[in-house]
């Protein structure tokens, strides 16, 4: 079911060719980090060879080693994470594969990215789709009251007087916007709902209401770095839509935050 529920998702970030594009284009840039990575660590190693060797003649291999460490333990972790990615099955330390990815992995690739033409809004796609495969992988499921929905303001009609981001309660549910639906689909399956302006108001909300997992939605750069923030706390992520350009009277896909919802819960 959730692999099912995961093949949906991604097919609703990558139509262009009919095929979801964001685990092709991670693979790709994380071959190719593990290549740039292991030239850094030889360049960096032999360059000041001669230095070392007038200081003690076994600080070369000492540094060889330290640089060696580093780079074998982030090839690993990226092979692992390949492995992962193409069985799509949970392994036993993969939160630590997740850990891995959102701390040391992420903003090599967005530098990779960049050297190869990748924009940063397809490795952030690309991020969420795999950061998506391994919160699933790791089959949690958690009780309704700890599941925090976190909602960005812009899904909010622009037109509408009703302050929300307080209490998301408050929506009059006049149907101008999905916080209506949202809002119902809290109630339905009485998971806690929350609306935020930003990544200070999100962060806070979850250092509040300590969630054990959150269904968030927002934009490509917005979810990259609420994952990042709210790491170890696992966050699976649902693109917004955005028919009126960023920031304005966006939408989202009930059907795939129900789904999420369901898939993550005890007992939906």
């Amino acid at each position: 079911m959730k692999e099912q529920y995961l093949e949906r998702i991604n097919k609703e970030y990558f139509q262009e060719d009919g095929t979801p594009k964001g685990k092709r284009t991670f693979i790709i840039l994380l071959v190719l980090t593990c290549i740039l990575l292991i030239g850094t660590a030889v360049l960096l190693w032999w360059i000041p060879y001669v230095g070392f060797t007038a200081i003690h003649p076994y600080l070369p291999w000492i540094m060889a080693l330290v640089f060696g460490s580093i780079v074998l333990f982030l090839i690993g972790g990226s092979i692992t994470l390949i492995l992962t990615i193409i069985r799509g099955k949970n392994l036993f330390f993969n939160k630590k594969i997740r850990g891995v990815v959102i701390k040391f992995l992420f903003p090599i690739l967005i530098a990779v990215g960049k050297i190869i033409g990748v924009t940063k809004d397809q490795v952030r796609r690309a991020f969420i789709t795999i950061n998506n495969q391994l919160v699933l992988a790791e089959s949690r499921t958690v009780s309704p009251e700890r599941l925090l929905l976190l909602l960005p303001h812009c899904l909010q009609n622009h037109e509408c007087p009703v302050r929300i981001t307080g209490n998301v309660n408050n929506c009059k549910r006049c149907g101008k916007c999905k916080i209506k639906d949202l809002v119902g689909l809290s109630e339905k399956y009485n998971v806690d709902i929350s609306i935020a302006t930003g990544g200070t108001l999100a962060r806070r909300i979850v250092k509040e209401k300590k969630p054990h997992l959150i269904i968030g939605v927002a934009c490509e750069r917005d979810l990259t770095s609420g994952i990042q923030d709210a790491y170890p706390i696992p966050v699976f992520g649902i693109l917004n839509r955005r028919p009126n350009g960023p920031c304005y009277d966006t939408d989202v896909s009930i059907r795939l935050v129900e789904g999420g919802i369901k898939a993550f819960i005890k007992n939906p």
